[in-house]
């Protein structure tokens, strides 16, 4: 590899190192290339590059990508998995596949910046990827609002028997209701006949006014007179 090919390859791991989220520095003695394959293979659903690098083209690299940290693991033979998308899934994939053929020994690492020491990367193993947190994240969103489109079609489900008796009475379409057919009215029982006003008793007569004694009427004075003149006649 010459100077120029060297030169594109440090620059290349430079920009690889600086858009990881997560690099894990492993071990890679002893894999065989279809091993390696398969390996490439898995870490290719978490969005994850597997590269095998000279450390010193690696150092070069980590040095223009500001990735420090990295370089105190660049010792021995190491291989870089360059983390874009899960890294809980790439962290599994690793311990995963390493458990099974006993390789892949994890060195060290960065996430988000940070240092990621062994027992870091094996708890981030054991957990679920991101499309299995997704499930159970939309679960657990999900089971309230189940619950609760179950209330609200409760609750409109009735609002709609209710709506219907309304419109069968016709308050809604504004028609009056058919009259249903009244049961006969038991016989009221008749009003108790006021009695007949009393006949107003005749006012009582007023007492007649006590009668004056009655003067002798000039009829009778007359009367005396003319026997008196027809007593002189006679004489």
């Amino acid at each position: 590899m010459d100077r120029e090919q060297k030169t594109a390859v440090v620059e290349e791991l430079a920009t690889e190192l600086k858009d990881a989220t997560a690099i894990f520095a492993v071990d890679y003695r002893g894999i065989s290339v279809p091993q390696a394959a398969e390996l490439r293979a898995g870490l290719r659903d978490a969005d994850t590059r597997f590269r095998i690098v000279k450390n010193r083209l690696t150092l070069r690299a980590a040095d223009e990508a500001g990735t420090d940290g990295i370089k105190d693991f660049l010792s021995g033979p190491t291989a870089l998995a360059l983390v874009k998308g899960d890294a809980a899934l790439a962290a599994k994939t690793i311990n995963r596949l390493g458990s099974e053929w006993e390789l892949l020994d994890y060195k060290g690492g960065l996430m988000d910046g940070e240092a990621l020491d062994p027992d870091s990367f094996t708890a981030i193993a054991k957990l679920p990827g991101r499309e299995a947190l997704n499930a159970q994240l939309a679960g657990v969103v999900a089971s309230p609002l189940t619950g609760l489109v179950r209330g609200l079609g409760s609750m409109i489900q009735g609002l709609a028997l209710q709506l219907g008796q309304i419109a069968e009475q016709g308050l809604v379409s504004g028609e009056a209701p058919p009259a249903e057919e009244e049961p006969p009215a038991e016989e009221e029982a008749p009003a108790e006949e006021e009695a007949p006003a009393e006949e107003e008793a005749p006012a009582e007569e007023e007492a007649p006014a006590e009668e004056e004694s009655p003067t002798e009427p000039e009829a009778d004075t007359e009367t005396s007179e003319d026997s008196d003149e027809n007593k002189e006649d006679s004489d």
